[in-house]
């Protein structure tokens, strides 16, 4: 009997272990430290990486002048208008490239080159065009949800080189805790069915089981993948030692993305061929509305070319597929359909990673399972401070590295949906004619980030969480009210008319409000168990469940 409880019970601080550590302990101790040195980085990651499914719909709702779209125009005679438009607009550019509308976007983003007029080098300009008119829209200047995608793997004030490699890092470690937790939790499939409601810790342990192996083959895909899109950049070595010739490097280009090498103008004027008649041509090959992007380089000079795109709708690899023409005279130069067995692989991967492949119920289900995956890592990041709050000398008086952790916790998770949601007023709230204005939208989601933090510094934990899911429960539902006072685009006239893509951000911004309200009144709820006494002279009742699976 003596022999059990000496096995069962943890040895006391002046007492030796009677075993060493064995490969679970240590991956646990290796899932816990990775999730945490990266969890509010990788929690940033998740979520705005989650909205970035949806960037495109997010774009047309934060540019509410930009017509309705009840459904795809002809995307070769919108080719042509704009095409017009352009050479009207920028007579001397050396190259400009268009994305057509299609499903998801009810305007033309061009973007030209201009010739240099000051040091500095070449200059650049864009713009939205109106489908209908090929005219330019004056849309309020705005990144849209491209800024929650390029935050999601480079973040901003920094260069994209170090956003990049802090963002390639936080994936590693989370490769790493994915595979140190399932072989921690060796019963983490049988935990997936089990879900204790109100027993605090217990909980946070089920929910983060739960939401872990929801989603685990997602997760797995999207952070290997995530790896491979910048594998080029984090081991460039190989490439180096293979392709040093510039006709290797031109091919290499040419293998992932649609880029015509642009050579040199010949300065003999040739307008441009029918670009309808060569996006006719693709649409024959590809379909009427999957037709992607056209680029022209030199266009007005006898040597320009042109090359027309498929769309990235209904195929997984990204690799560029292509139809390029002489652009004086309309003449089929040639076909991409297909790059090397490597290239083909990375295009896949890269696919997988983005969804933009994707109809609009398979880009629910990545929203959802992605979403999940934030849960995971905001569960994790918190349960560690209730865990660790419970071993410490005096819960009330916490060291200075568990008060960092705890505020962080709050700003990172919660002051993040404020943050975001900030980002959506200020693009309804600023000025149309601000200069810089899609900046200053940028400005006042790290400026109110700042302020969650400042918050969470100054007030009581449990304070700090329920004001700040409070706050963004509210900003979040009073989304739909203020695009109805700043726009003619109210919830109940798009849900009339048809236009879902507002409807939806309206309806999914009250969804979200509703999810930190639950939080919240979850928080409020709460009331952590007092830890009890040690008696010197009595052995402690061993729980080795919860001892297991809280190593």
């Amino acid at each position: 009997m003596d022999r059990v409880v000496t096995m069962n019970r943890e040895p006391m601080e002046d007492e030796p272990r009677l075993s060493g550590r064995g490969i679970r302990q240590s991956m646990s101790d290796l899932h816990t430290w990775a999730g945490l040195l990266f969890g509010w980085i990788l929690f940033a990651m998740f979520l705005t990486g989650t909205v970035a499914y949806f960037k495109d719909e997010l774009s047309q709702w934060m540019r509410p002048e930009l017509p309705y779209q009840a459904q795809v125009p002809d995307q070769a005679e919108v080719a042509q208008r704009v095409a017009d438009e352009l050479g009207r607009l920028v007579p001397g550019s050396s190259q400009w490239s268009m994305k057509l509308p299609d499903a998801r976007n009810n305007s033309v983003y061009a973007f030209w080159r201009t010739p240099a007029r000051t040091a500095g080098g070449r200059g650049f300009g864009e713009g939205h065009f109106d489908p209908a008119t090929g005219q330019k829209v004056g849309s309020r200047e705005t990144q849209g949800g491209d800024f929650f995608l390029r935050f999601h793997f480079q973040f901003h004030y920094l260069s994209a080189l170090w956003g990049r490699w802090i963002a390639g890092a936080a994936a590693m470690f989370m490769l790493v805790a994915i595979i140190s937790g399932v072989i921690t939790h060796k019963k983490i499939f049988t935990d997936f069915f089990t879900f204790r409601w109100g027993k605090g810790q217990r909980s946070w342990l089920d929910a983060h089981n739960a939401l872990s192996v929801f989603g685990l083959p997602f997760h797995l895909m999207i952070t290997y993948t995530g790896l491979v899109t910048l594998m080029a950049m984090y081991v460039p070595w190989g490439e180096r030692a293979a392709i040093k010739t510039p006709a290797e490097r031109q091919q290499l280009t040419a293998e992932l993305s649609v880029f015509i090498q642009p050579g040199k103008a010949s300065g003999q004027a040739a307008p441009l061929a029918s670009i309808e008649d060569m996006v006719r041509q693709a649409q024959e090959r590809w379909g009427r509305d999957n037709v992607g992007r056209v680029t022209a380089v030199h266009p007005g000079d006898a040597a320009s070319r042109v090359a027309v795109a498929r769309g990235e709708a209904g195929r997984v690899s990204m690799s560029p597929q292509y139809m390029e023409f002489e652009g004086a005279t309309g003449k089929l130069l040639g076909i991409r359909d297909t790059v090397g067995a490597a290239a083909e692989i990375r295009g896949v991967m890269y696919g997988l990673h983005l969804g933009r492949f994707s109809d609009t119920v398979t880009r629910w289900l990545y929203f959802l399972v992605s979403l999940a995956g934030t849960a995971m890592v905001g569960t994790g990041i918190v349960m560690w401070t209730v865990k660790r709050r419970q071993k410490l000398p005096d819960p009330d008086r916490p060291h200075f590295g568990f008060r960092l952790v705890e505020r962080l916790n709050i700003a990172g998770i919660a002051g993040l949906s404020i943050a975001m949601a900030g980002f959506l007023w200020a693009n309804r709230l600023l000025p149309k004619d601000l200069t810089g204005r899609a900046d200053w939208e940028i400005h006042v989601f790290f400026l109110v980030w700042a302020a969650a933090l400042a918050h969470a510094a100054l007030r009581p934990p449990k304070r700090a969480w329920l004001e700040q899911l409070w706050t963004a429960t509210a900003l979040l539902a009073l989304v739909p009210v203020l695009n109805a006072v700043t726009t003619d685009r109210p919830l109940w006239h798009s849900i009339a008319q048809g236009d879902w893509i507002f409807a939806g951000t309206d309806l999914l911004c009250l969804a979200l409000a509703g999810l930190h309200a639950m939080l919240a009144i979850l928080t409020a709820r709460h009331r952590p168990k007092a830890r009890p006494r040690r008696d010197a002279n009595r052995v402690p009742k061993a729980d080795a469940t919860l001892a297991g699976t809280a190593a």
